[in-house]
């Protein structure tokens, strides 16, 4: 069983930035790609970002690209969400994920994830 563990989420007014760590406990962090997912009130589980095992290959939700940068220290076995340019619409839960997978494999889906953070809201305002 791997825990993951999210912060750094909170308001925020639109135009500003935050950065959501999420950190996993233990040995089998560099077994793990890893993504972000939010959902916002009445809609459905979207994908973020994710980021392959060493951390090379990344992939962003065009709602996000080029204002989110996620990276991995795996020295330290967390993942980072930087988020930039912050807008409205990006209130949302945020939720890290881990998906046990090959070095370089990066996925947008979130059936492919095997562990799931318990979320934390971060609110936009206007």
């Amino acid at each position: 069983q791997v825990q993951l563990v999210e912060s750094g989420g909170g308001l925020v007014q639109a135009g500003g930035s935050l950065r959501l760590p999420c950190a996993a406990p233990g040995r089998t962090f560099t077994s793990l790609a890893m993504g972000w997912f939010r959902q916002a009130p009445g809609k459905e589980l979207q994908f973020v970002a994710a980021v392959s095992r060493g951390g090379g290959n990344t992939y962003y939700a065009d709602s996000v690209k080029g204002r989110f940068t996620i990276s991995r220290d795996n020295a330290k076995n967390t993942v980072y969400l930087q988020m930039n340019s912050l807008k409205p619409e990006d209130t949302a839960v945020y939720y890290c994920a881990a998906d046990h997978s090959s070095w370089t494999h990066v996925t947008p889906h979130s059936s492919e994830y095997d562990y799931w953070g318990q979320g934390i809201q971060v609110t936009v305002s206007s």
